[in-house]
């Protein structure tokens, strides 16, 4: 996914050996090979190419914006099927059974996959790299993910590259997304919230040490890798992250990311650091231990304005039932200056989470959580049906509305900076 042509790309590590992808011999016809910096050759196949998240798609495994319900009428499975194998390099054919198209974006198709020889599932991610924004999201993603080796974040197993494609396969995450499997539990308490948080912190930490920041945390990107109760988390979907090697400037400029996570440091269009991911842990923590938004507004300008001041409350269910130290942990989060805002370190060794909320009450949040998540996503899906009405030509495009957009940001920043430096 990506945040429109401001789109900054960092420029990828020269001194990394990406030992991790197997590589598949590239299209023969492409003569301007814009990927062959990204690889290097280590004697075995030769591979260039890159891996691609779907530019405006918030999960890399299903089509945001809205439950499957909320979509138009598929056409028949077979149908769709055969449509997209048909589109797909034979070299990638040869080797995988095209399964099933499990998401889309404006310049990609997700599809789940088998390989043919041992049966194992993967997705596979097909880019359409004519076009511009594509091409950078690919090279950004690449970038972060060729470096990258943790189980808490999601694995690339190898790539192919055509002229006009790029299809990334990579680890198939079954167990579906965070707060779908919160609601199919009978029971969720704090000490499942921490168990969570544990997961997705130390992935954020492994991240943060190698100068990754993902800069578009959010539930749709935390996925479980398969359907049983003890399956790990895995942060997924680096379209917007930023890669910086040692020694190189660890502020950011560009401004982007998911309206409701986003911190109020990029909204006034300061310099900023990794710390905006924390600022995001923030808003998950407080929406898994309640099923409700911090933050939230139709109105982007309102909204904007909410996060700016940095204003929320724990009124409502289940918030008189939620301790005072998982309070505490999301305050120290969800903080307006981000130098006083804990770090992904700092976060694992508050006592909320070493304590698995130990001193916490046991009552079970399920209820009240699944209720609030229900009735936000019964909005959000009555809100994309009206709009597809009123505006079907836009109906392809649900989600470029849900990205930030960079002339509200321009108004909002001379309007509130006077403000938010005082």
């Amino acid at each position: 996914m990506g945040c429109g042509t401001s789109k900054v790309l960092p420029e990828p590590p020269k001194d990394v050996h990406l030992d991790l992808v197997k590589k598949v011999e590239p299209y023969s016809g492409y003569k301007n090979d814009i990927y062959k910096h990204f690889i290097k050759d280590d004697g075995g196949d030769t591979i260039k190419s890159g891996f691609i998240s779907p530019p405006r798609q918030t999960n890399p495994y299903t089509a945001s914006g809205c439950s499957p319900t909320c979509l138009e009428q598929p056409e028949p499975r077979k149908n769709r099927v055969a449509k997209y194998r048909a589109k797909f390099d034979p070299r990638v054919t040869a080797k995988y059974d095209i399964k099933a198209l499990i998401g889309r974006g404006s310049f990609s198709r997700v599809v789940r996959v088998e390989h043919k020889a041992t049966k194992q599932p993967y997705a596979i991610k097909m880019i359409e790299t004519k076009y511009r924004e594509g091409r950078e999201v690919c090279e950004s993603e690449l970038c972060v993910l060729r470096r990258v080796r943790h189980t808490n974040i999601i694995q690339l197993i190898e790539v192919f590259e055509t002229q006009e494609r790029v299809y990334m396969v990579m680890e198939l995450a079954t167990g579906g997304e965070l707060f779908d499997r919160i609601i199919a539990k009978g029971s969720f308490t704090e000490r499942d919230a921490t168990r969570v948080l544990q997961m997705v912190l130390d992935g954020v930490k492994y991240l943060h040490t190698l100068g990754i920041t993902h800069r578009d945390l959010k539930p749709e990107n935390l996925l479980y890798y398969h359907p049983g109760m003890d399956s790990k988390i895995m942060i997924t979907d680096f379209g917007l992250a930023s890669a910086r090697k040692k020694g190189d400037d660890c502020l950011m400029k560009t401004t982007c990311g998911t309206p409701e996570y986003i911190a109020p440091e990029i909204l006034v269009r300061k310099p900023y650091t990794n710390s905006v991911d924390m600022w995001a842990l923030g808003v998950i923590s407080y929406i898994l231990l309640s099923g409700t938004m911090p933050f939230e507004d139709d109105n982007r300008t309102r909204l904007y304005r909410q996060i700016l001041k940095g204003k929320y409350s724990y009124s409502g269910e289940p918030w008189p039932s939620v301790s005072n130290l998982a309070k505490d942990f999301i305050d120290r989060l969800l903080t307006v200056d981000p130098g006083d805002r804990m770090t992904a370190l700092q976060a694992l060794k508050h006592p909320w989470v070493v304590s698995m909320a130990a001193s916490s009450s046991m009552k079970n949040l399920h209820r009240s959580i699944s209720q609030n998540l229900l009735k936000r996503a019964s909005s959000r899906c009555q809100s994309t049906k009206s709009a597809q009405s009123t505006r079907s030509s836009r109906s392809t495009k649900s989600n470029k509305s849900r990205r930030v957009r960079e002339r509200e940001l321009r108004e909002l920043n001379l309007r509130y900076q006077q403000q938010y430096n005082g």
